[in-house]
Order: structure tokens, then C-alpha cells, then sequence
């Protein structure tokens, strides 16, 4: 049975839709085969848009004078960790897909990742890599913030493949088909002669369902150039600014839509990335804020270099007294500048 093929042909006597639909079909989550190695296009994009990432934090880091030795090692070690990080999210969200089949956790094809968890273990493990290479770690962060956006314009493209991250039924033209076997129960079809597998509802075969995936990528490519033109054009800044822009930006985007989404993890019947989206939003604004007051301490990102002047005696850490001014103005490490 081509399920892809009658999900997408509407039924006799369905009421047309208002507009004509853009797209009308379903891919196959499948780019090729190498005898038994089954290559997925989710993992295709996923990879295409590291690589893309890797071109733009290149660039920013050379624009800034940073080491670019340390990029390759510290973008897989950092990818890796946001890997697990985001499927560890991903299972927690959908729960009740995994746990009646627990190898499906780790076994491919994996079908499943969550930003919000691939950011959190991500940017912990960017902070003590550049600790360990005595690295300014906010600086490096304001150079992946625009490539962030960038892999993300580019990966939610696997979620399209995958038939996965769309919104309720719509008529608008670039509405997209989704086969009833990936639908959640929130929009589960009919039993019918094309579909008499579970789960039944009420959304008939033919439905067409908004984007969400598009709407992502979409603000993660403007949201890059926004990023990009505000780190060159932008005379004020201080290091960690432009990521913690990336905060404002991908968290207003990702509560916007979020509430489109069904089937979602929740608290206390409030979606779980909803909460995180206003929490790196509202954090975000309120710590630019307060990098920015008058009579704030720290320079420009263009500012020349000041010799360091004598100061009390740090503590055992490294930091001094004032350790949240020191966090937020990138200090680097005590022996920052002692040749490894």
C-alpha cells in the first residue's frame, strides 16, 4: 500500500480547499541506500547545516583574531554533546513513543532531536572547552550564535522529510500533507479504505497542516543576517551580546510557535519549550540590560586592549570579588595569557 500516495490524493467529495495547494505530496525520508546502510534525509540536512555553520563561525572567528586551530575539535566535541543533549529532550518530550520500546532511545533511524536540550548540554560543553583551551568564551559564543541560526534555517528541512514539526490544519497554499501514520492523536485520520490502522480521529486523509518546520527556518535565516549585520554595524557591543541576541530571537520565535504544536511536553498544562522560550528571553533582555546601564564596567568588542592594572588578590578560583561582572565581560581564565 502507497500510503504516501493516498494520504495525499483528497477523497471523493471533499470540500475543496479555499486555495490551491503548493505542495501536494509526501517525501521519502530515505536519500539512498549502500547495500545494507540506510542514509536518512534527516541526518542529510542535519549534516549539511553543520557544515554550513562551520563557514560562518569560521568567518566570525577570524574576524575576530581567535584561534581558529581549536574550531574542527571543538565543534565535534561540542556537536556530539548537543546531540545527546537534544535527543535526551526529545524522548522526555515523547515519552509515550519510547517507552514501550527502549532501544528505539538509541538504535537508528534517529528521527527525533530537541533544540532546547542540544543547546543547554551544547553551550556547557562549549564553556569548559574553552576554559580547558583558555579561550574567551563569550567571544566565541557572539562567532556560533549566527551559525546556530544558519544550521537551524538548514536542518528544519529534516523535519519536512521526516513528516514531523507541523501545526494544525490550514488552507493556505503552502500547507503540506502529512501521511496518517506520522500524525499525532490530535489530528489522527478516520478509519477508511486507505487508512485502517490505528490511531482513528476525526481529520480527514486529505488535510493539509501548517509548516511549523518552514516558519523556523525561515527566522533562522533572517535571524542570521540580523546577527551578522548587527555584530559589524553595531559600535557598542560587548562580548556575549550577539549570543545573547540569538537567546531573544530563536526563544521569541520558538514561543510564538510553539503553541501551534500538539502533542507537546508539558507542565502544569503549559508547554515545557514555551516555558524555556520565555525564561531565555526574558533572562536574555534583563542581562543586556544590565550590561548596558550607565556606568557599567567593560568595553566596546572594538575597544584596543588595556593593560591589565594591578587588583586584590583573586580568590581560589581565579575570579575576583565582583564574579558576576567578571562572568559577564568574558573575562578570561587567571593564565589566559601564559603560552600553553
Amino acid at each position: 500500500m502507497d500510503l504516501r500516495r493516498q494520504d495525499a490524493t483528497p477523497r471523493s467529495g471533499a470540500t475543496a480547499a479555499t486555495l490551491p495547494a503548493m505542495i501536494d505530496w509526501t517525501p521519502d525520508p530515505i536519500a539512498f541506500s549502500l547495500g545494507p546502510i540506510t542514509v536518512y534525509w534527516y541526518g542529510v540536512m542535519y549534516a549539511i547545516g553543520l557544515a554550513a555553520s562551520f563557514f560562518v563561525i569560521e568567518r566570525e572567528a577570524r574576524r575576530r583574531d581567535l584561534d581558529t586551530g581549536i574550531l574542527v575539535n571543538g565543534m565535534i566535541i561540542v556537536a556530539v554533546a548537543a546531540l545527546i543533549g537534544g535527543r535526551l529532550y526529545h524522548v522526555i518530550d515523547q515519552w509515550d513513543r519510547y517507552k514501550d520500546n527502549l532501544p528505539s532511545i538509541v538504535l537508528p533511524p534517529y528521527s527525533g532531536l530537541g533544540v532546547y536540550g542540544g543547546i543547554i548540554t551544547g553551550f556547557l560543553v562549549a564553556y569548559l572547552y574553552a576554559r580547558w583551551k583558555r579561550q574567551p568564551f563569550l567571544t566565541w559564543a557572539d562567532c556560533v550564535a549566527p551559525g546556530l541560526l544558519v544550521m537551524q534555517a538548514v536542518a528544519r528541512w529534516g523535519n519536512f522529510f521526516n513528516q514531523e514539526l507541523y501545526g494544525p490544519p490550514t488552507d493556505l497554499p503552502w500547507g503540506i500533507p502529512i501521511q496518517c501514520i506520522n500524525r499525532t492523536a490530535t489530528w489522527a485520520c478516520p478509519e477508511s479504505a486507505t487508512w485502517a490502522g490505528p490511531p482513528l480521529g476525526t481529520t480527514p486523509v486529505d488535510t493539509h497542516f501548517q509548516p511549523l518546520f518552514l516558519y523556523e527556518s525561515i527566522s533562522g535565516a533572517i535571524g542570521a543576517i540580523v546577527l551578522l549585520q548587527v555584530a559589524r554595524r553595531v559600535r557598542w557591543l560587548r562580548p556575549g551580546d550577539i549570543v545573547l541576541l540569538f537567546f531573544v530571537w530563536y526563544g521569541t520565535t520558538r514561543f510564538l510557535l510553539e503553541p501551534l504544536r500538539s502533542n507537546n511536553w508539558t507542565v502544569g498544562g503549559i508547554a515545557t519549550a514555551s516555558i524555556i522560550s520565555a525564561t531565555f528571553v526574558l533572562g536574555a533582555l534583563g542581562i543586556l540590560a544590565w550590561r548596558h546601564r550607565p556606568g557599567a564596567r567593560g568595553t566596546a568588542i572594538e575597544a584596543p586592549p588595556v593593560e591589565a592594572q594591578p587588583a586584590e588578590a583573586p580568590l581560589a578560583d581565579g575570579l575576583s570579588d565582583d564574579w558576576l561582572s567578571d562572568a559577564l565581560s568574558d573575562a578570561p581564565p587567571p593564565d589566559a595569557a601564559s603560552p600553553e
